[in-house]
């Protein structure tokens, strides 16, 4: 009844290039890569029995070595994260009770998103991925609203129905609310955390699935799941108090760093 971690990172990324090498400054003002924050982050999870770097980039795999991550070499031909995912659990064998996919591009994802979204995919037999939304304020709501007013690619927000199964994923910003809220507000508009729990039969089955039209058009590869059926467990997660955003664009690493720095986080 094991579960791994794996953090699948790839050097050729179309809207930022070497992007897990990029550094990011904490507020004690020390710069550390995304890549090893991102695998610092997944070495606190509770419960986690493995934690891997998946790569095809072998300047990824030497930094990660040697700040003392386990790497799993992976194939070029990887389209998505799920798919080196994928291969990474086969490289090493299977076994594993439940595989998390903890992209590499959040450094701020809290040890309890992933240890909720555990526990919330082991409840929840029918499911067969599980991944963590949170209900956005109206501060990050505007953010997210102004990254696409200015033709950025931001967050994605996610919505869902009865027994939170999802409905759809999107780079818009869904639901369309129409209103403003206070910084501070809660809204009704839930920000898709980019961290995924699968069951080792679903994320087998998963790359010789066709990428279909939604997955094109968004380029989210999680509808893949919902194209073909799959069962996917929005588990809504809790900030703490912290605050949460992806590195997506080279524009996001200011804002990353400022949220660090608010947040105290070395």
């Amino acid at each position: 009844m094991t579960v791994l971690i794996v953090i699948p990172a790839r050097y050729a990324s179309t809207r930022y290039p070497g992007k897990p090498l990029v550094g990011l400054t904490g507020a004690t003002g020390v710069e550390k890569t995304l890549i090893r924050r991102s695998w610092e982050a997944a070495m606190t999870v509770q419960g986690a029995d493995r934690v891997v770097v998946a790569t095809d980039d072998a300047r990824i795999r030497d930094h990660a070595q040697g700040f003392g991550a386990e790497v799993v070499m992976t194939s070029e031909s990887c389209q998505n994260g799920t798919e080196r995912c994928a291969e990474a659990v086969d490289v090493l064998g299977g076994g594993f009770e439940i595989v998390v996919n903890l992209q590499g591009d959040a450094p701020l994802t809290p040890a309890w998103f992933v240890e909720d979204l555990i526990a919330g995919l082991r409840a929840d037999a029918g499911a067969d991925i599980a991944t963590p939304v949170l209900r956005t304020e109206g501060r990050m709501l505007a953010a997210l609203l102004e990254d696409r007013r200015n033709g950025r690619v931001g967050g994605t927000t996610a919505v869902f129905g009865s027994g939170m199964r999802a409905l759809y994923f999107s780079k818009e910003v869904i639901p369309f609310t129409g209103k403003p809220y206070a910084d501070d507000a809660m809204t009704p508009v839930f920000h898709h955390v980019g961290v995924y729990a699968y069951r080792p039969a679903a994320l087998d089955a998963y790359p010789a699935w066709p990428v279909g039209p939604l997955e094109t058009l968004e380029g989210l590869e999680q509808l893949r799941f919902l194209e073909n059926g799959r069962a996917v467990l929005c588990v809504e997660v809790e900030a703490r108090g912290r605050q949460f955003w992806e590195l997506n664009n080279p524009a996001d690493v200011p804002r990353i760093q400022a949220m660090m720095a608010e947040m105290g986080m070395a």
